[in-house]
């Protein structure tokens, strides 16, 4: 989580460079306008010989391992971002903006230079400078409140949040859980990985990531999954059997008051799978037509 003292002040800064550089109400988000209106350059390829000496030596661990895990690099000597071109556009679009908050946030200009990995990247990351990144990236990429109310629009289902990651040019991970954490209705999001278990030679998947709307939680607290499932859970089939979409899928989940009927919306985009979670009754009809390529 990003500090309380400092939220206001990065909200404040990207509503100004939005603003500043008219890339308000443009969709999809004109990411490199903001990057070259921030008085940076954008680079497509991470080279070492960009990376100081003296920056190297702080790092610890096998060094090629590290580089191999290099998504985005800010020299700010040079005031280039560096991005991994093996990344999706989408999270290409992410990484930048997170190098700009490095960039433009005035409390961090004292480092020279940033190198960005999937852990520094997380939402879960516990380094405040990196956290700050993150969050002026999400607020930057999906235009505050502007966000709020396209998501408004539209039904509550994953298609919408596949239809918000378009018109934002974020990817669908980061559109469905903006979704859901801003969502006054009550829904959940559940991201799955793919493995086997080696002990019983049987494919399996896991939990990645949950998030929660507030009005969910209030209403069933949080949901007690396991890390793992097998084929006892219908989105599991639908994962481990490379099943592309559902929007009929339906499981009963133990709430803080016991078992409730939820219906499920299912995709999977050879990435990411994804479990949208929403009580029986809950869907809101949409002023908007949806329609969804997958």
């Amino acid at each position: 989580m990003v500090e309380i003292y400092s939220k206001n002040d990065i909200e404040t800064i990207s509503m100004d460079i939005l603003k500043q550089s008219k890339a308000f109400d443009v969709f999809p988000t004109p990411v490199d306008k903001i990057v070259h209106f921030s008085d940076l350059v954008f680079e497509g390829r991470i080279e070492l010989i960009h990376v100081e000496e003296s920056f190297l030596s702080k790092l610890s661990g096998n060094f090629s391992d590290l580089w191999q895990q290099v998504r985005g690099f800010l020299d700010r000597s040079e005031k280039t971002i560096y991005v991994d071109p093996s990344q999706l556009p989408s999270r290409q679009n992410f990484v930048k903006l997170h190098e700009v908050g490095h960039h433009v946030l005035p409390w961090q200009r004292d480092t020279m230079q940033y190198m960005d990995n999937d852990d520094t990247l997380s939402y879960l990351t516990k380094i405040e400078f990196e956290a700050e990144a993150n969050y002026f990236s999400s607020l930057t990429l999906f235009q505050h409140d502007r966000f709020n109310s396209e998501m408004e629009k539209l039904d509550l289902s994953l298609k919408a949040g596949m239809v918000l990651s378009k018109k934002f040019g974020g990817s669908v991970h980061a559109a469905l859980r903006r979704m859901v954490e801003q969502s006054q209705k009550r829904c959940a999001l559940l991201v799955l990985e793919r493995f086997t278990d080696v002990a019983k030679n049987k494919p399996q998947c896991g939990k990645r990531d949950l998030f929660q709307s507030a009005s969910f939680t209030a209403d069933f607290g949080d949901l007690a999954l396991p890390d793992e499932f097998g084929f006892t859970w219908e989105f599991a089939k639908d994962y481990i059997f490379k099943k592309k979409f559902r929007e009929d899928g339906s499981i009963s989940l133990a709430t803080a008051d016991g078992k409730v009927d939820f219906n499920y919306h299912f995709f999977d985009n050879q990435y990411n799978a994804f479990v949208f979670i929403f009580p029986v009754g809950e869907l809101q009809k949409s002023r908007t037509k949806i329609v969804v390529n997958y």
